[in-house]
């Protein structure tokens, strides 16, 4: 074989070898598989409709995206009990873990949040926080009886059991929050067995429980992915965080009264237009507001009581015993007005009043001022030249012209009257005014 001929298949071995190597390095230099995605939502705000839309939103785009987790970062004072079952609901419900975190410092879970943090597949608080204080109150401070009050203790307890159960935690402790409306600081709540663990970042949840297997409600078993896991933040849209505002019932009661005193100025003073604008949208946002509260009707009636007594005190010499009234009524009518066993998701008591006093005042005065205007003779038009004082413009005998408020007049004059003489006027026939000589005119 020539020398040439030997070079070829040299040149063939080491393209292979060189094939081979390449091949290998690009699967031993392969990149890793992409970062695990950890979806966070953020409910920082008292739980209703609107907020547990949003978490529920939330988890189901987490398990359509695949993600491996969810991040439930939780700061509140708690809220409506169907919209905190609707976010529980959905915890279960979802196909991938979800981590409660209670943050930041300083901020807490509790009443409704309190059920929330434990319903999560992993439960965290930051340092500095609390949780608990989940006793349902009833409304209004109305007395129920003792059997409904233990009922409905009852099913909160139960409630918070069958959620501690599911997740391994401490049942019994857990029930303590709901009947003694225990309060646990991240400590206590960790020594009790009511969450997984302590950390002051999100960093740190992924740190130090990364690989840890969590218990699903299907008594089945999950290892987290949570190392070198990429955020997602899924928020609010302005939309939404404007509806979650309105939807707080202190908020939706100050937009409806508000509205009303806006109304009732405008009725009183037609043709304004800016108050009765003003007064329309702010009670559609309260009425939108209201259709997503549950909402007791002995409130309702004792808010119209209050209409009513306001209105009486105006017309009905009380020396402020209607308006008193009113005011009370207005009062309890509004702390019992949204049905919640819980007092963060009611109306409370510094609302109800800020509202209440000044309603009262502002439909007491602008309603005398309108009946004080009802009532008194009209200064305006021939009826309101009536007693009104002039000076004769030419002799009147008896016809002539008069000058009253600034306008010459065709007079008629009982008696003779000289011109530049002052007159009084003392009716009227027609466009005639019938005058006499003013009594105290020289």
């Amino acid at each position: 074989m020539s020398p040439k001929q030997s070079v070829i298949p040299k040149a063939l071995g080491i393209s292979f070898f060189l094939a081979l190597v390449a091949g290998g390095s690009g699967v031993l230099w392969a990149q890793p598989a992409s970062s695990p995605v950890v979806v966070v939502l953020k409910l920082d705000q008292m739980v209703h409709h609107v907020s547990a839309g949003y978490v529920v939103r939330g988890i189901k785009h987490a398990n359509e995206i695949g993600a491996s987790a969810v991040l439930l970062e939780l700061d509140t004072p708690g809220g409506l009990q169907n919209s905190m079952r609707w976010i529980i609901q959905s915890i279960l419900d979802s196909r991938i873990p979800v981590i409660t975190y209670v943050t930041p410092s300083g901020g807490g879970a509790a009443s409704a949040g309190f059920f929330i943090l434990l319903a999560g597949d992993l439960a965290v608080m930051a340092p500095g926080t609390t949780t608990g204080a989940a006793h349902p109150v009833i409304i209004g401070g109305v007395n129920l009886g003792k059997t409904m009050e233990a009922k409905i203790e009852n099913d909160a307890a139960a409630y918070i059991r069958s959620i501690a159960d599911k997740r391994g935690r401490n049942a019994k402790l857990a029930e303590e929050g709901v009947r003694a409306s225990r309060s646990f600081t991240e400590k206590e709540a960790l020594e009790g067995k009511l969450i997984d663990g302590l950390a002051a970042t999100s960093q740190d949840i992924f740190a130090n429980f990364d690989g840890k297997s969590v218990r699903r409600v299907d008594d089945t078993t999950t290892a987290l992915r949570l190392s070198r896991a990429r955020l997602e933040p899924y928020t609010m849209g302005r939309r939404e965080r404007f509806f979650a505002w309105i939807a707080d019932p202190n908020v939706a009661f100050l937009l409806g009264a508000i509205g009303l005193a806006c109304l009732y100025i405008e009725f009183t003073h037609p043709g304004l237009v800016a108050p009765g604008v003003v007064g329309a949208v702010m009670l559609v946002m309260a009425m939108y507001a209201f259709n997503l509260l549950p909402i007791n009707t002995l409130g309702i009636l004792l808010i119209i009581l209050a209409l009513v007594l306001f209105v009486l005190e105006a017309n009905i010499t009380s020396h402020g015993a209607l308006a008193a009234g009113g005011v009370v009524a207005m009062v309890i009518g509004a702390m019992i007005l949204v049905d919640s066993p819980w007092p963060e998701a009611r109306i409370q008591l510094s609302t109800a009043l800020s509202v209440a006093l000044p309603l009262a005042i502002i439909t007491v005065i602008l309603l005398r001022f309108a009946i004080a205007a009802q009532r008194s003779k009209a200064v305006t038009g021939l009826q309101g030249m009536l007693d009104a004082t002039g000076v004769a413009q030419t002799d009147l005998d008896p016809k002539g012209k008069v000058m009253v408020r600034g306008e010459i007049w065709d007079a008629r004059a009982s008696a003779a009257i000289l011109k530049g003489v002052r007159i009084r006027v003392r009716g009227l026939d027609g466009l005639t005014l019938l005058v006499e000589t003013k009594p105290d005119s020289g």
